[in-house]
């Protein structure tokens, strides 16, 4: 018997169906061995050497792994070629060989594939390679940097703001982007515009909304006045722009060029994890974490019914942009015969970014010929619309590039005295554009409007119907997204595929930023510990330094540089620096701030101190005095809002509070009555489950908005969306709001949806 290790029950089910009774498939469920969770885990003075431990949860299964490995001929280790599955064999192998000699090339064979179908895996189990320690060094070298990092500095952080926090290297970074932006915004001050343009159209007595009238005007924007060039921000006010106006009712319009030409757009390269991360987030509203998650899930292995579990994609964590020779064939057939040879293009990608995994492929479909309507029973709705955008992007990326006629009139308007000696020149443009050749577009539709001009002729004269003036303001930068940090993470060498989806999940968790319509804020905790990084360990949070960093992980991993003199040189600096800020600074001046202010119960002064939900007022005698106030988002002292709702406690009148989850009701006698009950927000739903509660908004741990019916517990029904309060029509399930005004159903099994 040949025992074949991968990382996940899925894949492990998926290649089985490949191989014979010969080979038996188990996974090990991810890590087995880390770093111990109740202490660092790290010798310094030894050449920082890890001590791994299996965890309690993982220990059942270390064990049947034990005893599956003494039984069978040959363990073939077959977890993901990077550095996280090659850390994961590497374990494997200290576990299963722990108590015989160093293992040999014939106790153990390493195994790697791209993706999970019959030809890859058997591929790969005719060539297998040796484990490449320089890939395990490097997840190494991470893992124990991060660790170090996270046990030095987040107890200095309890120290000297607030118990609990945390910092890590790149999270720190994404944290310092976010801040940085907010304060950018804040400063910004907006500029006031104008934009002009005229409609004008070809001479003719059409009448008004004919279709002669529509097809024989345009609309022409101010490019010049006087042959000098109008800059974006050039008309800045309204004055200004009336002049302009007035000037451009009174002149005779010309045509003074036109420009015919044929332009090409190119198909965009097939997906790498950042710029899957990216397009799923603009296009599916789906967050980072939940891409990966149904990537794998796709890559793993989904019941294609008669065909079983089959893996529909490559892996999912890269950034290359090959494509293998197979690939390239299979989806030049499938384009030929689908839409005709003028349509197929063979292409070729090379990632420009540092590090990259050249011999690694782009995301694609496993099968460029399975499309996605051919298999989208099997799929639930998200999974179907992840693998629809994946495969619409490889196979684009082997076609033909659109081909549009592109027309540029430019129109001279001529503003003249009495005399016809011309006063003033304005020079106006209209560009219009027709595809002539959809290419690629047949595929991957993107975002383009056709606008078609009247044929017009030099020297050729034209009427005015009217003059359309705009007022615009400068807009401050956007907050990221989700989108644009994995974008902006990507272009400053910060990370690699497999951090960007648990980076922005752990900034969130811990409570350092949040997401408000979708876009990235920092809360005011992030700021105090983004503000105390930056000023006193600010090679933590640089973004050279960081990208520095990541550099020389990618040089341990190729084998260049060795790991212990790169964590070595990190950690000394860091550590004498933070020896010294211990003895600096003062929990008091990071946390308080002195007002003017007298407390009403004491007379002592108020002070301004930040707890785990915000800023507050509070008396500086405390624990004498133990009065406080609510500051709000505005920096204004909130009095707490009296409601009509007596304590059933005490029977004093109930306020609303702010808590780390948000408003809740507390007793007005605090601290002497400490009741307090939550803030119902009802949906107006009824519950479908039980029948008798309403669906109620609520919040999670995390602070996730969910939606539940308010009989918990005895009912325990619950939605992470919105419910609109309609069925469906297809399973009779709750309807709930989802991306870009949509609504869907709630059943992950029905996947129905409407606009």
């Amino acid at each position: 018997m040949k025992l074949i290790i991968v990382e996940s029950p899925t894949k492990a089910k998926t290649i089985s169906r490949f191989l014979d009774k010969g080979y038996f498939v188990e996974s090990s469920f991810g890590h087995l061995r880390d770093l111990p969770k109740k202490k660092m885990g790290i010798d310094i003075e030894n050449d920082f050497k890890p001590e791994y431990e299996i965890s309690d949860k993982s220990k059942k299964r270390a064990n049947e792994l034990k005893k599956l490995a003494k039984k069978a001929d040959e363990v073939i280790l077959a977890s993901d070629e990077d550095r996280e599955g090659e850390a994961i064999a590497w374990h494997l192998i200290q576990i299963l060989f722990a108590n015989s000699q160093q293992p040999t090339a014939t106790s153990y064979q390493r195994i790697v594939f791209h993706e999970i179908t019959k030809n890859a895996i058997l591929e790969a189990l005719k060539n297998p390679r040796d484990l490449d320690m320089n890939l395990v060094d490097a997840q190494q070298a991470r893992r124990i940097l991060d660790r170090l990092v996270g046990y030095e500095l987040s107890p200095f952080l309890w120290k000297k703001i607030r118990y609990g926090l945390s910092a890590g290297r790149v999270q720190s970074v994404a944290v310092r982007l976010i801040v940085e932006r907010e304060e950018e915004i804040r400063k910004f001050k907006k500029e006031e515009y104008w934009s002009i343009a005229a409609e004008i159209k070809k001479l003719g007595n059409w009448e008004i909304d004919s279709k002669e009238f529509q097809e024989n005007k345009f609309e022409a924007r101010l490019i010049k006045i006087d042959n000098k060039s109008i800059p974006k921000l050039g008309i800045k006010s309204k004055s200004e722009a009336k002049k302009i106006e007035k000037d451009l009712e009174k002149a005779d319009y010309k045509v003074e060029k036109v420009t015919k030409k044929e332009t090409k757009k190119n198909p965009l390269p097939p997906f790498t994890t950042s710029t899957l991360q990216q397009s799923a987030n603009n296009g599916l509203g789906f967050s980072a974490k939940q891409t990966m998650m149904l990537a794998q899930q796709l890559y793993e292995g989904v019941n294609l019914g008669d065909k079983g579990s089959t893996g529909l994609i490559t892996y999912m964590r890269t950034d290359s942009l090959n494509l293998s020779k197979d690939s390239l064939k299979r989806a030049e057939d499938y384009i030929k015969n689908k839409f005709g040879k003028e349509y197929a293009q063979q292409r070729f990608y090379r990632t420009k970014s540092k590090g990259a995994q050249e011999a690694h492929e782009a995301i694609r479909p496993t099968d460029p010929e399975r499309n996605p309507e051919s298999i989208e029973k099997y799929l639930d709705n998200r999974q179907y619309k992840l693998y629809k955008l994946i495969w619409e992007r490889m196979v684009a990326s082997q076609m033909a590039s659109a081909v549009s006629d592109l027309t540029t009139i430019d129109v001279l308007a001529t503003v003249r005295a009495q005399n016809l000696v011309p006063l003033q020149l304005l020079q106006l443009r209209a560009t219009g554009s027709i595809i002539k050749f959809e290419g690629f577009l047949k595929v991957y539709p993107m975002k383009s409007e056709e606008i078609i001009l009247p044929e017009v002729e030099e020297k050729e004269n034209l009427d005015l119907i009217k003059v359309i003036s705009e007022q615009h303001f400068t807009q401050p930068p956007a907050r990221y997204t989700e989108a644009s940090l994995v974008k902006k993470l990507e272009e400053e060498g910060i990370g690699r595929p497999s951090t960007y989806a648990p980076t922005l999940s752990t900034i969130q968790d811990r409570g350092y930023v949040e997401k408000v319509e979708r876009k990235f804020q920092p809360k005011e905790i992030g700021e105090l510990v983004n503000k105390l990084l930056v000023e006193h360990f600010p090679k933590i949070v640089d973004l050279k330094f960081t990208a520095g960093m990541e550099e020389d992980l990618d040089e341990i991993a190729e084998g260049k540089i060795k790991w212990v003199p790169v964590v070595k040189d990190f950690y000394k600096p860091f550590k004498e620096n933070l020896m010294k800020k211990e003895k600096e600074i003062n929990k008091k001046d990071l946390t308080e701030e002195a007002t003017d202010k007298k407390c009403e119960k004491c007379g002592s002064p108020m002070i301004i101190k930040l707890g785990r939900f915000g800023k507050f007022m509070a008396c500086s005698n405390y624990p004498e005095c133990k009065n406080t106030k609510q500051i709000g988002s505005d920096g204004k002292i909130e009095e707490p809002e009296t409601t009509d709702e007596k304590c059933e406690k005490c029977g004093k009148p109930m306020v609303i509070k702010i808590g780390r989850y948000g408003k809740f009701l507390g007793c007005s006698g605090y601290p002497d009555c400490r009741n307090i009950k939550p803030i119902v927000k009802s949906t107006g739903v009824k519950c479908p489950e039980c029948g008798k509660g309403e669906i109620v908004e609520k919040k999670s741990k995390k602070g996730r908005i969910f939606y539940a019916c308010d009989k918990y517990p005895k009912c325990k029904f619950s939605l992470w969306s919105k419910p609109t309060g309609e069925l469906c029509p297809k399973c009779e399930s709750l309807m709930v709001f989802g991306a870009k005004g949509k609504t869907r159903c709630s059943s992950k099994e029905c996947g129905y949806e409407k606009s």
